[in-house]
């Protein structure tokens, strides 16, 4: 149906056209059939990236004396990322094996190598040699939106390439990892992770994906966790090229701690909580710097600390081997000394 609609305004007179037509309802069955439509199309196009990963690791010293086996085996799910075989999935599905056994899509396993692991983003990247290999698209985390629809596609329970469906709960969110550090900017959804999916995609409604699958809570239900597809492109590639993924060391062990709003404003500081020092470690750039026990740490390289993760997030790559300025309260009076931090030791974590 279509309407003319005529103003007149004085003298001037304005024709406006107006087209306006007859809404037809869509049926349920329709919107049913177009959200379907678009999980089979996501799935289709995504699956065949989809691996199963089979993992052997030596069993804990504890458990060697209850069975006489001495390997423990687990599964988890990954995703092929480049046509030249390399898989990204989670650290805590690789982490420490001895061996990985790849199945991809076709149902034909293959021995898998580890390139390389980093516990304080539970990511890993590992390759298999094997020909016709289908990379899965990688979108942009930065373009998510709450509410938006997303499936998940990996092996719960060993079974493989399962695939179920929700939204973007949440963004923003931070998760600890096993190494004590927060992964940040971690995506919460609703699409159904179970044991097994860890490692796998969660892609979008036209294929890219924005995440990898990596924990749920458990008894919640509809509470499950994937790390941000962008950090995992950055993560991936430092491991490609080098293995390993570089954070600074200090050498301490401390704990969150309020302080006085009168010290506050005595000092000029810009957060009102520091992090007490509850130990040093031996011959370790913050005993070379001089901190005791009991020092309150409250900035580093001109950044306000009020809590570990603040910490954690300022000592990345670029600050080893760097001296920078640590602001510190001792005895209530405020000091500034050098430290130079260093190359994190393995699995730990300041």
């Amino acid at each position: 149906m279509r309407r003319s609609l005529v103003r007149v305004s004085g003298e001037n007179t304005a024709t406006v056209r107006e087209d306006i037509t007859a809404a037809t309802p869509v049926s349920d069955e329709a919107l049913l059939d177009a959200y379907s439509r678009a999980v089979i199309n996501a799935a289709e196009r995504v699956s065949p990236s989809v691996v199963n990963i089979d993992v052997r690791q030596g069993a804990p010293a504890t458990q060697r004396r209850q069975t006489p086996s001495p390997e423990v085996r687990g599964n988890g799910s990954g995703f092929i990322f480049t046509p030249d075989g390399f898989i990204l999935t989670n650290s805590h599905v690789v982490h420490g094996a001895t061996r990985i056994d790849v199945t991809l899509s076709d149902g034909h396993p293959h021995r898998a190598d580890l390139v390389g692991d980093d516990p304080d983003t539970d990511l890993a990247v590992v390759r298999v040699d094997a020909p016709n290999l289908v990379p899965a698209g990688l979108g942009n985390s930065r373009s998510v939106r709450v509410g938006q629809l997303v499936i998940a596609i990996g092996n719960p329970f060993g079974f493989q390439c399962t695939v179920t469906a929700g939204v973007v709960s949440a963004l923003g969110r931070s998760l600890r990892s096993v190494s004590g550090r927060l992964i940040d900017n971690i995506i919460q959804t609703d699409a159904a992770l179970n044991p097994g999916n860890s490692g796998g995609p969660l892609i979008t409604s036209n294929g890219q994906v924005i995440g990898v699958n990596s924990a749920v809570i458990l008894p919640a239900q509809g509470i499950c966790f994937a790390i941000a597809i962008n950090t995992a492109k950055f993560v991936a590639g430092r491991l490609i090229r080098d293995g390993k993924i570089t954070r600074g060391y200090l050498g301490v062990a401390g704990q969150d701690v309020p302080l006085h709003r009168r010290v506050v404003r005595f000092h000029d500081l810009r957060a009102e909580r520091g992090i007490l020092v509850i130990s040093v470690e031996e011959e370790s750039p913050a005993q070379r710097a001089g901190l005791l026990e009991g020092d309150i740490i409250v900035a580093f390289a001109g950044h306000p600390t009020a809590n570990i993760d603040d910490l954690h997030r300022l000592l990345t790559e670029s600050q080893v081997g760097k001296r920078a300025p640590l602001t510190l309260l001792r005895n209530l009076e405020k000091k500034i000394v050098e430290i130079v931090p260093e190359e994190s030791p393995a699995r730990r974590n300041n």
